[in-house]
């Protein structure tokens, strides 16, 4: 039987006090945090890749604290760190010449990473590589990109799961998710960023999802939703109903076709994660 497990992306916001948390003075957000969700999303580990060079990579302790805080059955999706994801540095302004990421689908880096979260392993779900929008400067073509991306991927340790971002609306068609078929990685369905709805390609491309899905919950607007919420997260503030409702359909078909599903959610989409997970639970047969 297929299972859908559904989380935020992130958790720790105060404002989540009396919907997640309790108002106790002191509390482990993550694990009340995990005893109301099955599942949340590691946003904090891609920030690695600075001006410097220099990579950082998790701390020991903290991925010790995380995994001590959850049950064994919870599962943590995790942003894989951008020092293996970013083709180039990011530019300070648009004249500002490209500037080469050296560990760019390094394997020795991407190793080095599961080596310091091994604490976690087996509470590890989808260990996500998101990529930004790839102009020509970045990436020639698509099928460059799956050149690379088959290169390293082919040399990946097994037993992980793997899923994959991409925020290049032309990429996705049959030839992309073949590409994933073939190297048993999974996709990640993103909703917003400029990215086409997630049902819309869902539609196009509903006979190339096996096995399992990724489905992120982004919002169009960050910068507009954090000036509308003041940083305060516990109360709708665009609802997306009929979008919700499409959404809806759409886990009920792919769980139907045993389909597993990974949801996370963010706080951009309406203005509370909590609050728009209520509504998905309520709409989902």
């Amino acid at each position: 039987m297929a299972v859908i497990r559904i989380g935020t992306c992130s958790w720790k916001y105060e404002s989540w006090r009396g919907l997640v948390y309790s108002n106790a003075q002191k509390i482990n957000y993550l694990k009340e945090f995990s005893e109301k969700y099955s599942t949340v999303e590691i946003d904090q580990w891609f920030w690695s890749l600075h001006d410097s060079d220099k990579v950082t990579m998790p701390k020991r302790e903290v991925v010790e604290a995380y995994s001590a805080s959850v049950p064994s059955d919870f599962k943590f999706g995790i942003k894989i760190p951008n020092s293996v994801t970013l083709t180039h540095f990011y530019s300070k302004s648009k004249t500002e010449p490209l500037r080469e990421n050296p560990y760019f689908f390094s394997n020795e880096l991407f190793n080095d990473f599961l080596k310091t979260i091994d604490p976690m392993k087996k509470l590890l779900g989808p260990l996500m590589f998101q990529f930004e929008y790839l102009n020509k400067k970045k990436m020639k073509s698509q099928f460059e990109f799956q050149i690379q991306a088959a290169g390293f991927v082919q040399k990946l340790p097994k037993n992980f799961f793997y899923a994959v971002e991409i925020r290049n609306p032309n990429y996705l068609n049959e030839n992309y998710f073949n590409f994933l078929e073939e190297n048993n990685l999974t996709h990640v369905f993103l909703e917003g960023y400029y990215m086409p709805p997630i049902t819309e390609v869902f539609k196009k491309y509903r006979n190339l999802i096996k096995d399992r899905v990724v489905i992120r919950l982004h919002g169009p607007d960050r910068k507009g939703m954090e000036e509308k919420s003041g940083g305060i997260w516990n109360k709708i503030l665009e609802p997306k109903n009929s979008d919700l409702s499409k959404i809806a359909d759409m886990l009920d078909e792919l769980l139907s076709r045993e389909v597993d599903i990974y949801l996370y959610v963010n706080n951009h989409y309406e203005g509370s994660a909590p609050l728009t997970i209520e509504k998905i639970k309520k709409m989902i047969k």
